[in-house]
């Protein structure tokens, strides 16, 4: 192993070291079984301290890699050989199922809410990383400073401190935009409807991902809107030219695609990529709807840039909400609406009037005090070391042929069985476990994912979640 400089900082030589290991193992130079060096062998060979090895080696066990055996020292744990081969692409098919679908969504719905159970289907984080004594401490600063107590109704455009954080955390993304230019939401679904709300009436056709979340369903269905289903690539996102043909033989009114770590697929696609689609959409007029939710839940060294970076001519809207990174129950969401933004100000108006004051500016004093980049850099850790540790359970327990998605980001692996078995009938009989998964089947309108399963990696892992795993693989194998 090469050694390292010496004038590294102290405090992160454990990260690197670990990072190191790490990518050893995942290029199979170092492979599951193999010893490491002791802790003290570490320490002479890269010039470090016992405690900095000591603490390199910890972090690869927390993440699944390496495990301790006693009195025997550290051995490679994690086996990635399987991990590697990522779910197919599958074209759309022409018969359509929407009653099924609604009836699927409907049941795992209600079952995601039902504390007995082990909800490997749901995508939030969870209880244990929302950083609730800080989220009490900028809401009660927040009511403090507030010449109100945050009793008032809020402006319509959204609280003004909340869209400056808003705007100046843009910059992470390549956004060069205004608290002017924000609108905040209930949410981001509720962000999403305002924007389709604003760009669409009943009948009119809207462009997907598939598979999708199965949220955007209910939003079409509620909306009565037709879609039109644009397959992705588990790596780069959505295919684009399939979108551009379309283009030419259906008349869309709007797309809508999760650009940043998709749901449930995980795809991020490359910046060449959003700048082709960003040029294709504003050429043909066509409104891109850009759901960002995701986009800072990234496992890389930064973050992921938008659509909306490269948008200059206002065709883009981006939406997101603190529902995946802070707080689910906040409700705090925004859209950044482009030239759409007096549209939607309207829609805002009729609907809800204004958002909630209490919640927007805890949220905008959580922003500004530095609480959130500390929360989330704890958060993407701590996400990234439970992807791993689930998909290293699935290469254990699940059947030999089963694939499985390796996302850069967001909550979800995106899992591919064996083509004889019905993820709704193992939905069925997990939950008769205390399982709940979700089936293919919601992510799309017809029935090309019916032995595709979500994995979602929010909770923490434990012997619990790991006897889940174990259970699931059992009824796979059952079920083929």
């Amino acid at each position: 192993m090469e050694k390292l400089p010496a004038a590294v900082n102290d405090d992160f030589l454990y990260a690197q070291i670990a990072a190191r290991i790490e990518k050893q193992i995942k290029q199979n130079l170092l492979k599951t079984g193999d010893k490491l060096p002791s802790v003290r062998a570490l320490s002479l060979e890269q010039g470090i301290s016992i405690s900095t090895s000591y603490k390199a080696y910890v972090e690869l066990e927390n993440m699944g890699m390496i495990e301790a055996r006693p009195k025997s020292g550290y051995y490679v744990k994690f086996s990635p050989a399987r991990s590697t081969n990522a779910p197919e692409v599958r074209p759309p098919l022409k018969k359509i199922e929407q009653a099924s679908v609604t009836q699927m969504i409907a049941m795992v719905y209600q079952n995601m809410s039902e504390e007995s159970v082990v909800r490997l289907s749901r995508s939030s984080p969870p209880f244990s990383l929302i950083p609730m004594a800080k989220l009490n401490k900028s809401m009660m600063e927040s009511i403090r400073k507030s010449p109100t107590g945050n009793i008032n109704y809020e402006n319509l455009q959204g609280n003004i401190g909340l869209r400056n954080q808003v705007a100046k955390n843009a910059f992470n993304w390549g956004g060069n935009i205004t608290g002017n230019d924000v609108v905040t939401t209930q949410g981001c679904l509720e962000a999403l409807i305002f924007c389709l709300r604003a760009l669409t009436k009943p009948g009119d056709t809207v462009a997907i991902e598939s598979p999708t979340f199965f949220g955007i369903f209910n939003i079409m269905l509620s909306l009565d809107l037709k879609v039109l289903e644009i397959p992705v690539n588990p790596d780069t996102g959505i295919d684009i030219d399939y979108l551009a043909e379309a283009m030419d033989k259906v008349d869309i009114k709007a797309c809508l695609f999760v650009t940043n770590f998709s749901n449930p697929v995980g795809s991020c696609m490359p910046d060449d990529s959003k700048q082709q689609l960003v040029k294709l959409i504003t050429k043909r007029r066509i409104p891109l709807i850009e759901d960002d939710i995701y986009g800072e839940i990234y496992f890389g060294k930064s973050r992921p840039r938008t659509c909306k970076s490269y948008d200059t001519e206002g065709w883009v809207l981006l939406c997101s909400s603190v529902s995946k990174s802070i707080a689910p129950g906040y409700r705090v969401g925004w859209c950044i609406p482009g030239r759409f933004k007096d549209q939607v100000i309207n829609i805002k108006m009729m609907h809800t009037i204004s958002s909630a004051t209490p919640t927007q500016a805890a949220i905008g004093h959580f922003f500004e005090t530095g609480r959130y980049d500390l929360h989330m850099r704890n958060l993407r850790k701590a996400l990234y070391t439970q992807s791993l540790r689930y998909t290293q359970a699935i290469v254990i327990y699940f059947p030999a042929n089963t694939k499985i998605s390796s996302p850069q980001g967001g909550y979800a692996l995106w899992v591919e069985l064996d083509k004889n078995i019905d993820a709704f009938e193992l939905y069925q009989l997990a939950i008769a476990q205390n399982i709940s998964i979700a089936p293919g089947q919601i992510f799309s309108t017809d029935a090309r994912f019916t032995n595709f399963i979500r994995i979602s990696f929010g909770l923490t892992f434990n012997d619990v979640v790991e006897r889940s795993f174990k259970v699931l693989g059992e009824l796979i194998r059952q079920l083929g």
